[in-house]
C-alpha cells in the first residue's frame, strides 16, 4: 500500500509468514483465512506517546513511547518491552506480529502486542532508569490492565528469566502410554536431534555456537552445558568470544558474563578475565569464526544471520539451528537453510524459527498471568513441568502441520517454520472467524 511509510522489519516479517502459507495446501483447503490474513495483517491499535524525563543533571530528556496492541483474538494482548535506541514502529509491529502466532504454538490463551520506546539504558544511572521507566509506565498504564494487555506480569512467576533460553533447548520424550507420567526433561532442540537421528543421538557432545549473551543467551548455554553439551561463543553488540579450548565456555565463565551484563557492561571486559580460554573478536558475530559445529543458536537480536553467514554456518557442519532471538535470520539465510534441507534430506541443515523455538518466555510469562488470576504460586518444579509440556507440544505441532500442508518428500525433515507459521495462523483465523471478525 503506497500511502503508508515503509517498514522493513514488520514487512519482512509479513512476507516470511505469506510465503510460507501460500507455498502450502492451506488456502486450498481453508480459501477464507486469506481473508483472516488480510485483517490480522493490521493491528488493532497502535498507541504512540512522549516519555518526558529528567537526567541526574536535572536536564529534561524526552523520547517516544509505544504499544501495538496486534491480536486478541485468542485472549489479553502479551508481549514484552523494547528499550533500545533502534526501536521504531517497525521494529515493535514486527514483533507484535510475530507475537500474535508465537503466543497461539504455546496453546495458552494471550493475544500478541509488543511495545517499547527509543530509551537506551546504557550509560544510564539506575536512578535515571527508574525516572525513565515511573514517566513511561505512567502514560502507558491508561492503555493495559490483566483483562486487556499485559505487557509483564507484577509478582512474576519462577524460573520465568530462564524461560524463553529454557524452553528454546527443552524438550519432552516419554512413554505415549502413560500420560499421567511426567515426561522427561531435554530440549527443543534435543527434540530435532531424536527426530533426525531416529533416536540415536541426544544434546550430549555436541558443539553450540550461541550469539548474545543477555537471559536467553545465558539461560541457553547453562541448559545446553547441563545436557553434555559445549558452548563455544557468546556476543554482544560490539563483539564476539570464542572459546579456543575444547572445554569451551563453562558456567562459572557465564556467571561471570551475567554480572557483567548487571553492570551493563561490555563483553569485551570479560574477554581479558579468562585469559587463553576464548578469544575476543571485536565487531564481529561467532558464526563464521568458530570453526566445526552442531548446532547454532541465535540468541542477540533480529537478522543476525546472514545469507553468507547461513552458508558458512552449513560450510561449518552445523545440522540444526533454532532462533532464540525473534526473526533472527534474514529472509535470504532461511531461504538458504530451506534449500538445504530439501536437497540433502537425511544430512541437512534444520531449521527451527523464533516463534517456535524461543516461545518458552511468553508461556511461562502466561503461565504467571494464570497464577496471579488464581492467587496462587506454583513451585519451580511446576512450572518448568509445564513449560516442558509446551515446549513439546511447540515442536510436534509444527511438525505435524508441516506434514499435512506440505507434504515432505521420503527422508526429508519436514519445514518447522512452514509448520510452526500454519499452525499458528491457522489457530488465530479460526479464533477470528468464529469472533466475527472477518466475515
Amino acid at each position: 500500500m503506497t500511502n503508508l511509510p515503509h517498514e522493513p522489519e514488520f514487512e519482512q516479517a509479513y512476507k516470511e509468514l505469506v510465503s510460507t502459507l501460500e507455498n502450502s495446501t492451506l488456502f486450498e483447503k481453508h480459501p477464507e483465512y486469506k481473508k483472516a490474513l488480510k485483517v490480522a495483517s493490521i493491528p488493532e491499535r497502535i498507541i504512540q506517546f512522549r516519555v518526558i524525563w529528567e537526567d541526574d543533571k536535572g536536564e529534561l530528556q524526552v523520547n517516544r513511547g509505544y504499544r501495538v496492541q496486534f491480536n486478541s483474538a485468542l485472549g489479553p494482548y502479551k508481549g514484552g518491552l523494547r528499550l533500545h535506541p533502534t526501536v521504531n514502529l517497525s521494529v515493535l509491529k514486527f514483533l507484535g506480529f510475530e507475537q500474535i502466532f508465537k503466543n497461539a504454538l504455546t496453546g495458552l490463551n494471550m493475544g500478541g502486542g509488543k511495545g517499547g520506546a527509543d530509551f537506551d539504558p546504557k550509560g544510564k544511572s539506575d536512578n535515571e532508569i527508574r525516572r525513565f521507566c515511573c514517566a513511561f509506565m505512567s502514560e502507558l498504564g491508561k492503555h493495559i490492565g490483566a483483562d486487556i494487555d499485559v505487557p509483564g506480569s507484577w509478582g512474576g512467576s519462577l524460573i520465568r528469566p530462564e524461560a524463553t533460553g529454557y524452553g528454546l533447548v527443552y524438550v519432552s520424550i516419554g512413554p505415549t502410554n502413560c500420560d499421567y507420567v511426567l515426561l522427561i526433561i531435554s530440549q527443543y532442540v534435543q527434540h530435532m536431534i531424536q527426530y533426525a537421528s531416529g533416536g540415536k543421538e541426544s544434546f550430549s557432545g555436541k558443539k553450540v555456537t550461541i550469539s548474545g549473551s543477555g537471559n536467553v543467551a545465558q539461560y541457553a548455554a547453562l541448559k545446553v552445558i547441563e545436557l553434555g553439551g559445549t558452548v563455544v561463543s557468546l556476543s554482544d553488540s560490539k563483539g564476539a568470544i570464542v572459546a579456543t579450548t575444547d572445554k569451551g565456555i563453562d558456567a562459572e565463565m557465564i556467571e561471570t558474563i551475567a554480572k557483567l551484563k548487571v553492570d551493563r557492561k561490555q563483553l569485551s571486559s570479560a574477554a581479558t578475565d579468562f585469559g587463553n580460554k576464548v578469544k575476543y573478536i571485536d565487531g564481529a558475530r561467532p558464526w563464521l569464526h568458530v570453526g566445526n559445529v552442531d548446532v547454532a543458536l541465535p540468541s542477540a537480536t533480529q537478522n543476525e544471520v546472514s545469507k553468507e553467514e547461513a552458508e558458512g554456518l552449513i560450510k561449518a557442519g552445523v545440522k540444526f539451528i533454532a532462533e532464540g532471538s525473534n526473526m533472527g535470520c534474514t529472509q535470504e539465510a532461511i531461504e538458504v537453510f530451506e534449500a538445504h534441507r530439501k536437497s540433502n534430506k537425511g544430512e541437512a541443515i534444520w531449521y527451527a524459527p523464533g516463534k517456535a523455538a524461543n516461545a518458552g518466555g511468553v508461556a511461562v510469562s502466561g503461565l504467571e498471568m494464570a497464577q496471579n488470576s488464581a492467587r496462587i504460586k506454583w513451585t519451580s518444579e511446576e512450572v518448568d513441568d509445564r513449560l516442558k509440556l509446551i515446549m513439546k507440544n511447540c515442536f510436534e505441532n509444527g511438525l505435524q502441520t508441516a506434514k499435512t500442508y506440505l507434504t515432505p518428500s521420503e527422508g526429508e525433515f519436514p519445514s518447522l517454520v512452514a509448520g510452526s507459521n500454519i499452525a499458528g495462523f491457522s489457530k488465530v483465523a479460526a479464533a477470528m472467524k468464529d469472533q466475527g471478525d472477518w466475515w
